[in-house]
């Protein structure tokens, strides 16, 4: 399947750990292996080639085929927890998950 950019979603653990479903992960991962970003107020998740262009590599976390990778060190330290829109932005070729807290503040550095 190609990207488009419909709304998916992830999920930030309390433990620091990125999640996302199967069918997202073969999307928009498909070598399981990206970089994080965090640019203001969204966290980006780029996809790489693959394991040898360096990165965060995804790892099935379950037997429905869920991926997850550890990210706490490209979070800002307020960065909201729990299940985060998504949107893949084609002209930078990531996709950007909204990291605003629900009042709409931006997380700090």
């Amino acid at each position: 399947m190609k990207p488009d950019s419909t709304p998916v979603e992830i999920e930030l653990t309390e433990t620091g750990y990125l999640r996302i479903a199967r069918e997202t992960a073969n999307t928009y991962f498909p070598a399981d292996s990206l970089i994080a970003d965090c640019r203001a107020d969204e966290l980006w998740l780029v996809p790489l080639v693959g394991p040898e262009s360096g990165g965060l590599l995804l790892k099935q976390r379950n037997a429905a085929g869920d991926r997850s990778t550890l990210i706490w060190q490209a979070l800002p330290s307020n960065a909201p927890t729990g299940v985060r829109p998504a949107t893949w932005d084609p002209d930078h070729a990531a996709l950007r998950v909204d990291l605003r807290n629900r009042e709409g503040h931006e997380c700090e550095k």
